[in-house]
């Protein structure tokens, strides 16, 4: 087995009655009660308007060679409706790894939930008004080469944070936040407790009963010195 040139056809799956309930619990509540790791670095950005501002979906990943997208194109082959393909590229930001073409297909024939890029984009003008979700770090009309090598189906890091095949991905317009498979009963649980305390912290900001007095105590416990003057030098 070729190290580098591995394409694997098969992945675990989520259950999919907790994946979809994902969907109704924003990206940063599920990282919150994740100790705020799994979401992805903020260079990895919403590029296009889609109409639902939630979605789910298991990851299909790839693991593409700087800039070379041959892998990415097998990877929308073998997508399925509802996947999110989730990309790696070693850091590169010189080269797209996609444009309007390779987008419409992904969106009309394969009708895939989202597609993550750790790295550029091309066609903006186009895909901007696509209603898939498309995350990218930017824009490049400099284009892909596609000779590889790469991997599908493999673990994978992409916006500093670790993907496995079949990984729950949940994105909205903050960003993307990826929930292990394996761990998603029970985060699913803790952030359906966290919406629901942070619907009623939200709802006291707006009706002037909002309890502060924490801030103060928090910083006493930490030592923090309040001084009642101006600063001087």
């Amino acid at each position: 087995m070729a190290v580098g040139k591995r394409i694997f056809l098969k992945r675990e799956m989520p259950d999919l009655e907790i994946m979809n309930q994902f969907k109704e619990i924003p990206a940063s509540n599920t990282a919150d009660v994740m100790n705020r790791v799994g979401a992805m670095h903020p260079r990895i950005n919403l590029m296009s308007s889609p109409d639902e501002p939630i979605i789910v979906g298991p990851a299909l990943t790839v693991k593409a060679r700087a800039g070379d997208n041959l892998v990415i194109h097998k990877a929308l082959n073998m997508a399925q409706e509802g996947d999110i393909i989730v990309v790696s590229n070693e850091g590169d930001m010189t080269r797209a790894l996609v444009g309007e073409v390779m987008m419409a297909y992904a969106q009309y024939t394969k009708k895939v939930a989202g597609i993550i890029f750790d790295g550029p984009i091309r066609d903006i003008d186009a895909i901007q008004h696509m209603k898939m979700h498309v995350y990218a770090t930017g824009t490049t009309p400099g284009g892909p080469y596609k000779e590889g090598p790469g991997e599908i189906n493999v673990p994978i890091a992409c916006g500093e944070v670790t993907v496995e095949p079949g990984d729950i991905v949940l994105c909205d317009p903050d960003g993307v936040t990826i929930i292990p498979k394996g761990e998603a009963a029970v985060v699913l649980e803790a952030a359906k407790k966290f919406k629901a305390e942070d619907e009623k912290k939200l709802a006291a900001a707006k009706n002037e009963t909002a309890n502060r007095d924490w801030v103060d105590k928090s910083l006493a416990e930490k030592e923090f010195e309040i001084i009642d003057d101006v600063y001087r030098r």
